[in-house]
């Protein structure tokens, strides 16, 4: 399988007004709402760059409407589909995360960073675009909820997260697996080459629970990078690995845990009724409500040059993962 190398780099021209968020929206539901909490979280944070917001064609147009009304780029994109088999994915709907590839050919752009719809940022990340080019950075994923069960990770009790509390059985005669990134944030190169790439190996791949995040996690694996888990906090970090979130610090915010959606959140699911998820769920929603964070045609784009851009290592407790350091504002 071919891998993103230094020959498949986009020819396009590196500069700020090609540089994007993306996220990805499908379906007449009301994930519609995480994209707009999403945008307005944007906004509070002045981020300089645009959200591209890829639709699959059955989004429907009022949908559209209220994306374009919040600022939003909307860009239809056509469905991937994986090679048909007998897997049963984690999630039934993960099949139609594989569209995910098509914001590959957003050649438009020379970097984009990837956000799930289900997020929300809470500090302007922007210094990430000026990571080196080349790589793919993402935060590392936790093995430990049950919904990993599938896995040798889950079944030894080992995870990347704490590799040092259950040590990776050396029965086995391998060493562990290679690091695995959650990918509901990312950041990226556009490229054609990639997109034909990631399509093509696509066809030959089978399918694995996890759907495109395996997938990608395969094909990226030498060029992926590690960043700090506050660019990407899975809340089952919470109650998995508390030892590793300073919640103060924190970033960005995936709202992945089941029951933990905020504009469906009710509390009754399991570890729903912590205070930490019920105050990252209020802060969601002041967000989403704040009718000042609206779109409006004569708000400023603020330069990217005017953010502070601390090294995304400077809280960071000599970690026993070598994480990448994002440029520093001096």
């Amino acid at each position: 399988m071919e891998l993103l190398s230094s020959n498949d780099k986009v020819t396009t021209p590196r500069n700020h007004s090609s540089r994007a968020y993306v996220t990805f929206l499908a379906g007449n539901g009301d994930y519609v709402k995480g994209v707009v909490g999403l945008a307005k979280g944007m906004r509070k944070v002045k981020s300089a760059y645009p959200l591209v917001v890829a639709v699959l064609p059955d989004v429907p147009e009022e949908h559209r409407e209220i994306l374009r009304s919040q600022g939003c780029r909307v860009r239809e994109i056509e469905p991937v589909y994986p090679p048909k088999n007998q897997v049963q994915f984690a999630m039934a709907y993960y099949v139609i995360n594989y569209s995910k590839l098509r914001i590959w050919d957003m050649e438009e752009y020379s970097k984009m960073i990837y956000l799930d719809g289900d997020i929300q940022v809470f500090e302007n990340i922007d210094h990430l675009f000026d990571m080196p080019d080349g790589f793919l950075y993402a935060v590392m994923d936790c093995f430990c909820e049950k919904t990993w069960s599938h896995t040798l990770q889950y079944q030894f009790g080992y995870c990347q997260q704490c590799p040092d509390t259950v040590k990776w059985p050396t029965h086995l005669g391998a060493p562990p697996p290679p690091l695995y990134f959650n990918a509901g944030m990312f950041v990226f190169e556009p490229s054609r080459v990639t997109y034909e790439n990631l399509l093509q190996a696509l066809q030959t791949t089978s399918p694995t629970p996890f759907a495109e995040q395996d997938f990608l996690n395969v094909f990226f694996r030498d060029v992926y990078k590690p960043i700090p888990p506050a660019y990407n906090l899975v809340l089952a970090m919470l109650w998995r690995h508390p030892e590793n979130v300073e919640l103060d610090k924190v970033k960005v915010v995936h709202y992945c845990a089941a029951g933990s959606k905020p504009w469906r959140y009710t509390g009754k699911e399991p570890n729903m009724d912590r205070e930490d998820i019920k105050i990252l769920v209020q802060q969601w929603k002041d967000i989403y409500n704040d009718k000042s964070l609206d779109y409006k045609l004569e708000d400023p784009i603020p330069e990217a040059e005017d953010f502070s851009r601390p090294s995304i290592m400077a809280y960071m407790p000599e970690p026993k993962i070598s994480y990448i350091s994002a440029p520093s504002a001096a």
